[in-house]
C-alpha cells in the first residue's frame, strides 16, 4: 500500500468514525440549559486561510452538542442592512455579511441581528478615531453588552474575528484584545505546511499571551492530501511540546470549496448578466476556464470536446463565438443533453446592440464585463471567493467538509464547556443538497471521492 493509500484510508476512516458518533448523539435527549459559559474566539494567522468556514462549521458541530449557540462578530467590515425580526418590529439593522451567512443558514433565531455586529468599520472610521471621534471604551461597551445579550440566550457563544490577531489595532480593537473583553479562550487557524504555518501561529501567540488571552486548540486547514499523515502527526507534536497546546483540527484540502460561482465574478468584475443569470450559482474550477483566442472552427471543435461544464472567456467582439455558444446550446437542448458551459464577454462596450437584443430570448449563463481578456483571466486565476448566504450548495459542501476532522470533545473540554446534546437529528452521513441546475448532490459521496484508492 503507498503513503498516499495510507493516508486516504486513515481520512475515510476519520469520516466514517465522525458520522457514526454525530447519528448516536442526534437521539440523546435535549437539554434546557441556557447561559453561557466560556466564549469561543476564531481567528486567523492570515488572510485567507478558512476562518470563516472554520466557524461555520465549529457552529454546526456545537450544535449538535450544545443546547443553544450564540454568533457574535465582534468587529466587521463588509456591511448589510438586514431586517431584525426578533422582537417583532423589523427593525433595519446594519450587520457584518459573515452575521448574515451565519444567522440565516444555521436558523439562530434565538440571537438578534442588533447585536451580533456591534463595531463595524466602515470607511472613514480609521480616521475619526485616531481624530478622537471614537473612542476605545464606546467600542468595548458595545462588544461586551452584545455578548452579555447574546449570551443570555445561548449555552455557548462563537465569536468570529477579523483577520489575524492583531488586525483592528490601530482603532485599539485588535482581535487578541478583544478576546479579552469577552473573556474568550482563542482558536487560531493556520493554513497546512509545517514551518510557515508554526512561525505564523508564533506571532499570533504572543500577542494572545500579551492580552492573557488562553489558546484553545489550532486548526490547520487546506493541507495537501500527499503531506496529510505528515503535517497532522509534526504539528501536533510541536504544539504539544513547545507550546502545551493540542491541535483541534486538520483539515484535507478540497479544492471545490475555493471556486467560484458566477455571482462572485459577476461582483468581482461589476459585471453584468444578459441572459442566464438564474444560473449564478454555477461553479467553475480554474481547470474549467478556457481563454478562446482561436478561429471559429476550433472554437466549436473545442464546444463538443471539451466538458459541458467549462467557462468560456473572450472578447465582446467575436459575435462568431457568441453565436456559435448559443447555437450549440440549442442543438443540445434539441437533444435533451447537458450544457453547463458559461461565456464572460470582455470589455462589453464593443458588443453589438443587436445581438444584445437577442439574447434576452436565450437561457445559458452569459456575463457582460467592462475589463479586457487578459486581466480578467489573470485575475480569476487569483481569485479567492468568500462564503456568502445565497450560495447554500457550497456551505453546506463546507461544513459537512470540515466537520469530521474536528474534535469537539477536545474543544468543549478545552474551553470549559458543557455538552448539552442538541436536537438537531442530522444525518450527516448523506447530506443532499439541489444544486441550482435541479441536479442532486451527495456531500459525502465527495469525501468518499476524495479517499478513493
Amino acid at each position: 500500500m503507498t503513503t498516499l493509500q495510507s493516508t486516504r484510508r486513515s481520512i475515510k476512516s476519520t469520516i466514517l468514525k465522525y458520522n457514526s458518533i454525530t447519528c448516536s448523539q442526534s437521539s440523546r435527549p435535549l437539554s434546557s440549559a441556557t447561559g453561557s459559559s466560556c466564549p469561543i474566539y476564531v481567528a486567523a494567522t492570515r488572510q485567507h486561510v478558512g476562518k470563516t468556514t472554520v466557524s461555520l462549521s465549529l457552529l454546526s458541530g456545537l450544535q449538535k452538542r450544545v443546547d443553544r449557540v450564540g454568533f457574535l462578530k465582534p468587529v466587521g467590515q463588509h456591511s448589510l442592512i438586514v431586517s431584525d425580526n426578533s422582537g417583532g418590529t423589523g427593525e433595519l439593522v446594519t450587520v457584518d455579511k459573515d452575521v448574515v451567512l451565519v444567522k440565516e443558514h444555521f436558523g439562530l433565531d434565538h440571537v438578534s441581528y442588533r447585536y451580533m455586529s456591534p463595531v463595524l468599520i466602515p470607511p472613514g472610521y480609521t480616521k475619526d478615531y485616531v481624530d478622537g471621534k471614537i473612542s476605545s471604551k464606546s467600542q468595548q461597551e458595545a462588544i461586551q453588552t452584545a455578548y452579555t445579550e447574546i449570551s443570555k440566550t445561548s449555552s455557548v457563544v462563537l465569536a468570529e474575528g477579523t483577520g489575524h490577531c492583531a488586525v483592528g489595532s490601530i482603532v485599539e480593537a485588535g482581535n487578541a484584545k478583544v478576546a479579552s473583553w469577552i473573556g474568550a479562550k482563542m482558536v487560531l487557524v493556520a493554513n497546512g505546511g509545517l514551518g510557515s504555518a508554526f512561525d505564523e501561529l508564533e506571532l499570533n501567540r504572543v500577542l494572545c499571551e500579551y492580552y492573557n488571552v488562553e489558546i484553545a486548540g489550532v486548526i490547520i486547514n487546506k493541507v495537501r492530501i500527499d503531506k496529510y499523515d505528515q503535517t497532522k502527526y509534526y504539528l501536533e507534536k510541536a504544539l504539544h511540546d513547545n507550546w502545551g497546546i493540542p491541535l483541534l483540527g486538520c483539515i484535507p484540502d478540497r479544492p471545490f470549496l475555493g471556486c467560484p460561482a458566477l455571482v462572485d465574478l459577476e461582483k468581482l468584475f461589476g459585471g453584468t448578466f444578459v441572459c442566464g443569470q438564474e444560473h449564478a450559482l454555477r461553479h467553475y474550477t480554474v481547470n474549467d476556464l478556457n481563454l478562446v483566442t482561436t478561429s471559429l472552427d476550433v472554437f466549436l471543435e473545442s464546444l463538443r470536446s471539451r466538458p459541458s461544464r467549462t467557462l468560456y472567456v473572450c472578447h465582446a467582439s467575436r459575435n462568431d463565438i457568441l453565436l456559435a455558444f448559443l447555437g450549440e446550446h440549442q442543438r443540445r437542448k434539441s437533444r435533451d443533453e447537458s450544457f453547463e458551459a458559461a461565456l464572460v464577454l470582455c470589455e462589453g462596450d464593443q458588443l453589438d446592440p443587436h445581438i444584445l437584443d437577442m439574447l434576452a430570448f436565450y437561457d445559458p449563463p452569459i456575463l457582460v464585463v467592462p475589463q479586457a481578456t487578459s486581466l480578467v483571466m489573470e485575475k480569476i486565476h487569483s481569485f479567492t471567493p468568500k462564503l456568502h448566504a445565497g450560495d447554500t450548495t457550497r456551505v453546506t459542501a463546507t461544513v459537512n467538509h470540515y466537520e469530521p476532522f474536528i474534535d469537539f470533545d477536545l474543544l468543549l473540554h478545552q474551553t470549559g464547556n458543557t455538552m448539552h446534546n442538541n436536537n438537531n437529528n442530522d444525518d450527516d452521513a448523506n447530506t443532499t443538497n439541489t444544486t441550482e441546475d435541479g441536479t442532486t448532490d451527495v456531500v459525502h459521496d465527495e469525501h468518499n471521492n476524495m479517499v478513493a484508492n
